[in-house]
């Protein structure tokens, strides 16, 4: 006996079988929920009404023996989802992975067994290593709505945790992700804490350290709120979103790898609490602290060299923040068994010319190429870095590791190293003397003579990303003046290239407000005081 083959229905129900009222066929919404899953109802499903669901409920979807939470919504429009269906967001149809029409079971979820915990944390209680690792493995598997995750960033910002606290969410994040071992002793990892714009100093640490043949599996993640992340500028030369297996098998080949974090599954309650941080702008020392070192834990590290730079617009804007954050990582690290050099470093101003990806890759190649158009400073900064990683090597003497990462750069092995990564990973052909930059410029001028004292890395970051970047990988601002520069009226102080007349237009308005420089003189530059 022959059974006709099953067709799709434009709604995406298979034609020829309609869902038991217990069940629905999955029907695929193409919304970015960023991090969270969502479903979607039809007000008269018979399912909903039985099931007595409220609109941002959690409900729990079962599918070939697969089980996800998500964050319910109900809708009115039959073109959105039928009264037979399910519709899911990206995320959550990723998870299921079944296909258009398949049939899914739904309920009522369960309350997060780490409910109580997270009210007791809410009512400025201090809590156990047993409350975080309950409320990071809730958090991980998504039984948390935004509405209660943001009640904890909340709650752990405005009620401070105290380092040991730090130490249980850190720890807590790792145990419930992957977690990577080398069967390496030194497995080496840079990070910076962030907030300064063109600061690409680790795509060329890593294959610096790497030609000296340290192993450096570099993770990063993509900008949310900065006009470029690592992983987006890496983007640029190469893939960055490789297969677990891929990206193992590079670095066992090169030592290294420059990739998007995001496929790793590293400390995934993490990026769920990311995406509700962001939004809300808050990044207190506690949740800093444990998002950072849970990564590079679970990515394997061993020893880590960690930037904070310090300055008026930067995240940490004195001396005596620095060094309580210091004490912080150096407590948790201490506790994880990872070894961590804390570096000091001048947070005054963007690092490099270029922000954006392209004028970023572009400074990056520069530097490797040893081109005399290589912005200095991000060649010094990044050969300090490196140094430091090198003197992790017991057969390095202290204070050597700057001239020996000084040669590997300018004999050109770091850039042999990078190439070989590049083409690993699969190389885009970008040519850095011939970027393919935004058609559409404008020059931002100095009002007044005199010397450049103040340069607000927010604004121009914030400039950066009116115009595109990162979405828009040619667009972004590339400076041409730095602190204690003498500039005359009308010099150009930076150029912003945009691909789009919208998004130029935005960018000149946040400039005609203010273009984030600040001319005055010479004995007014602010002074820096940093570790090198």
């Amino acid at each position: 006996m022959s059974t006709a083959p099953e067709t799709l229905s434009i709604s995406g129900t298979p034609q020829g079988r309609t869902p038991t009222p217990s069940t629905l066929a999955v029907r695929r919404v193409a919304i970015d929920t960023y991090r969270e899953n969502v479903v979607y109802l039809h007000r008269e499903c018979d399912v909903y009404r039985a099931e007595g669901f409220q609109a941002l409920a959690k409900v729990e979807v079962r599918a070939n023996g697969r089980r996800i939470l998500a964050t319910l919504n109900v809708v009115d429009d039959l073109c959105i989802v039928g009264g037979h269906e399910l519709g899911v967001s990206e995320d959550a149809f990723l998870q299921l992975g079944v296909v258009d029409g398949h049939t899914v079971s739904v309920s009522q979820a369960e309350a997060p067994q780490s409910i109580e915990a997270l009210h007791r944390k809410i009512n400025g209680e201090r809590l156990s290593r047993e409350d975080f690792g309950g409320i990071v493995r809730d958090i991980a598997a998504h039984r948390y709505s935004k509405i209660e995750l943001s009640a904890f960033v909340v709650a752990t910002n405005r009620n401070e945790l105290d380092r040991e606290e730090v130490y249980f969410l850190t720890e807590g994040m790792v145990d419930c992700g992957r977690k990577f071992d080398w069967h390496e002793h030194l497995v080496v990892d840079k990070h910076c804490i962030g907030g300064i714009p063109g600061n690409r100093t680790s795509m060329l640490i890593v294959p610096i350290v790497a030609a000296h043949g340290m192993l450096c599996p570099k993770t990063s993640s993509r900008a949310i709120t900065s006009p470029a992340g690592t992983a987006d500028t890496m983007e640029v030369l190469a893939n960055v979103e490789l297969p677990f297996e891929q990206l193992t098998q590079i670095v066992r080949d090169h030592h290294a790898c420059l990739a998007w974090g995001g496929t790793a599954e590293l400390s995934p309650a993490d990026d769920v609490l990311i995406s509700v941080e962001r939004p809300l702008s808050l990044d207190s020392p506690g949740q800093m602290v444990a998002s950072i070192l849970s990564k590079k834990i679970s990515a394997g590290s061993t020893h880590l060299v960690l930037d904070i730079p310090i300055g008026p617009t930067a995240k940490v804007r004195t001396m005596p923040d620095a060094q309580r954050l210091r004490r912080l990582f150096e407590y948790v690290a201490q506790r994880m068994s990872l070894s961590l050099d804390v570096v000091i470093t001048d947070g005054r101003q963007p690092v490099g010319n270029g922000i954006g990806p392209v004028l970023e890759a572009r400074d990056v190649m520069r530097v490797l190429e040893n081109d005399p158009r290589a912005p200095a400073d991000l060649r010094q900064k990044c050969l300090r870095l490196a140094g430091r990683l090198i003197e992790f090597s017991p057969d390095v003497r202290g204070g050597d590791g700057f001239a020996i990462a000084r040669d590997i750069l300018d004999s050109g092995r770091a850039l042999n190293k990078m190439n070989a990564i590049i083409a690993a990973q699969g190389s885009k052909g970008f040519n850095h003397n011939n970027p393919q930059l935004g058609k559409l410029t404008l020059d931002v001028r100095a009002g007044a003579a005199g010397v450049v004292i103040g340069i607000d890395n927010l604004q121009i970051a914030r400039v950066a990303r009116l115009a595109g970047a990162p979405k828009v990988i040619n667009a972004g601002v590339d400076l041409l003046h730095k602190l204690g520069d003498t500039v005359a009226a009308g010099d150009i102080l930076y150029r912003i290239y945009a691909e789009f007349a919208s998004d130029l237009d935005f960018a000149r308005q946040a400039c005609d407000k203010s273009t984030g420089f600040i001319v005055g003189n010479a004995e007014q530059v602010p002074q820096v005081f940093v570790e090198f």
